[in-house]
């Protein structure tokens, strides 16, 4: 055992942190994790990605969205739909949560130590309790930094939180607007973009780019923004924001967005997702012999070491992808490689779930990529709609898109937009990983009527192409 005080002390309760925490306990080191909020599990269980998941289920199943192929546009299974009642679901997962987490850290013997850190060197942090507990230092001999991002913020913007507001706010809404401006098209926008658009309100989308999610495949992409315009959304892409304005008159109170092409977007209210900020502002990371980026980012290699090697540092603050998944697998990682443990992984193959409505989730390569790579392709596909599946959900928009290489028919990539997407792919996923061919989903018996018999059409397609 080393004289300092923890062999291991982890920044932040997030999944990052709460995974790489555990590991380390399981190896039968001792283990700390500092937590500056009066809650465990960061912005993925108190603002962000379970917030977010539950918020989307609660509209999906009270706006009636899922059944209106059904029953027709006008059907809702609750009229007048208010944020107390999107919260009662919302409020009743994140408490399951907190508990889940709070709970396993204490049975593997993880100490929470609930105060904010700041380095005082290398090995050593000093902590300022909560509530004026009092400060106190502690050492480690190696330390990981899991502080996760914060919504970044425009220094101009006058934020009151109701009509202008960030994600992190979305939660204390007291009222839903009527129509609404989303500032910024990145994974976070776009998911509130279109949640709020299954509400019925008027979504306007403004982004600088010209194209949405570039890292997802093209196709997919496309029909994501046609199912996004028959949801009466609007995009104005290739468009910059030059200042926003609160209005008040006869009208009631307004948002009025300024672009810098000389447009106006008059709204409700404006939700500002133009990015996160790496929450390391406070760590007097340069005691330690570190810097972050203007975004608060740090640089790490492969083993999410920093420039000091007993320093790890894991999650959002070390930027893309900033997923919940690749976060917990990266926490994992660290604290292997910190105790010399061995650990493998697929970073290559890790899948990627964006929760827009329609879901969308990719694996492996995209036809851009091989394109770029030369490496000869085809693609099968499967539409939601040529299966009964697809017809009993009453998704008829939905695809999935298998990409295998021309000769040896290995598989390459997979990409599904429609409902359980983000299930879906984990059957892709472990065929990639094995290096498994597309002949693998024609042989293969699905249960009928699922789903999952989209790999097999998608097959099918693929195959008859190469004939």
């Amino acid at each position: 055992m080393s004289e300092r005080d923890y062999q291991l002390l982890v920044i932040g309760s997030g999944p990052a942190g709460h995974r790489a925490a555990i590991q380390a306990a399981k190896l039968g080191k001792k283990t700390a994790v500092v937590e500056r909020q009066a809650v465990v599990g960061g912005t993925c269980i108190n603002t962000g990605t379970i917030p977010s998941k539950t918020l989307r289920e609660a509209v999906l199943h009270l706006s009636g969205y899922r059944e209106r192929n059904i029953y027709g546009a006008s059907y809702r299974v609750k009229k007048d739909i208010s944020m107390a009642d999107l919260l009662v679901r919302t409020d009743n997962v994140i408490a399951h949560e907190l508990d889940v987490n709070r709970h396993q850290l204490l049975r593997n013997q993880v100490e929470l130590l609930q105060a904010e850190a700041a380095f005082v060197d290398p090995h050593r942090l000093r902590l300022a309790g909560l509530d004026g507990r009092g400060t106190w230092e502690v050492t480690a001999d190696r330390i990981v930094i899991a502080v996760g991002t914060t919504t970044t913020r425009g220094n101009h913007v006058d934020f009151d939180g109701q009509r202008i507001f960030t994600s992190d706010e979305i939660l204390s809404l007291k009222h839903l607007p009527r129509s609404l401006v989303v500032i910024g098209a990145g994974v976070i926008g776009l998911e509130y973009a279109t949640i709020f658009a299954a509400l019925g309100v008027r979504v306007t989308v403004v982004d600088r780019r010209p194209r949405l999610l570039s890292f997802i495949d093209f196709e997919i992409i496309d029909t994501l923004v046609y199912q996004m315009r028959q949801n009466r959304m609007t995009l104005r892409l290739g468009e910059e924001v030059s200042s926003l304005e609160r209005l008040d008159g006869n009208q009631g109170e307004k948002v009025r967005v300024h672009l810098a092409s000389g447009k106006q977007i008059q709204a409700d209210s404006a939700l500002y997702s133009i990015g996160r900020t790496g929450a390391t502002k406070t760590l007097d990371l340069s005691a330690a012999g570190l810097k972050a980026t203007d975004r608060g980012l740090i640089a790490v290699n492969e083993s999410f070491q920093t420039e000091v090697p007993h320093i790890y540092a894991v999650g959002d603050v070390i930027g893309f992808p900033s997923l919940a998944s690749t976060s917990m697998e990266q926490g994992r990682i660290a604290s292997c490689h910190a105790f010399g443990a061995p650990a493998e992984s697929t970073p290559d193959l890790l899948p990627y779930g964006i929760y827009t409505i329609p879901e969308i989730s990719i694996v492996g390569r995209s036809e851009e990529e091989l394109t770029d790579a030369g490496v000869p392709y085809e693609v099968g596909r499967a539409a939601y709609n040529e299966i009964s599946r697809g017809q009993i959900l009453g998704d008829s928009e939905g695809i999935l898109k298998l990409i295998f290489h021309l000769e040896s028919r290995e598989l390459l990539g997979v990409a599904i937009l429609g409902e359980g997407a983000t299930e879906l792919i984990h059957i892709g996923q472990a065929v990639l990983t094995h290096g498994g061919k597309i002949d693998y989903f024609v042989d293969t018996v699905f249960n009928f009527p699922t789903l999952a018999e989209c790999y097999k059409t998608a097959a099918f397609d693929g195959i008859n192409r190469l004939d």
